[in-house]
């Protein structure tokens, strides 16, 4: 949970002291506001939390190859984002979007923590870009997930002058 946290922590300094107005202002039609990476974050968190307790719970154990995750942050290479995490259009606060994000780590914590480590390591889910990984790893992955967006909410930033 250390890289999830660290990246966590430079996730909420680099949204301080925005405005709401700026938090939410999209530098153009193809590019998402702050506001929208966020409520990514959080729904992003929020699908591996449900889809890691019910691998945790029912899946079968197997054998994967460790995946070079941290490779995730070249923002050279673009992602769609799956449908379950895309953001709205909908305005919505810097306080609101914190407090859905400490919700979405509440619920992880809550199943790394009840979790065993023989499961997070010998179970995985299928991933778009890395194809399968442990459990172990997609905990991981969502730190290093986090890290490539505040890569670009640096870049949002200086696009609407923030």
């Amino acid at each position: 949970m250390e890289i999830i946290d660290e990246a966590r922590k430079e996730l909420l300094v680099e949204v301080e002291g925005l405005s709401d107005n700026l938090f939410n202002k999209q530098p153009d039609a193809d590019n998402w506001s702050v506001k929208q990476i966020l409520e990514h974050l959080y729904l992003f968190e929020k699908y591996a939390a449900d889809a890691i307790q019910e691998q945790v719970q029912h899946g079968e154990k197997i054998k994967v190859k460790e995946q070079p995750i941290h490779l995730s942050t070249n923002r050279a290479t673009k992602f769609e984002a799956a449908d379950f995490s895309q953001p709205t259009d909908e305005f919505a606060t810097i306080i609101e979007l914190k407090e859905k994000l400490a919700e979405s780590r509440a619920q992880l914590q809550e199943v790394v923590d009840m979790a065993d480590e023989d499961d997070l390591e010998q179970k995985a889910l299928p991933h778009p870009g890395f194809k399968m990984l442990s459990l172990k790893q997609w905990i991981e992955f969502i730190g290093w997930h986090e890290r490539r967006h505040i890569l670009q909410i640096k870049e949002v930033k200086d696009a609407v002058g923030a």
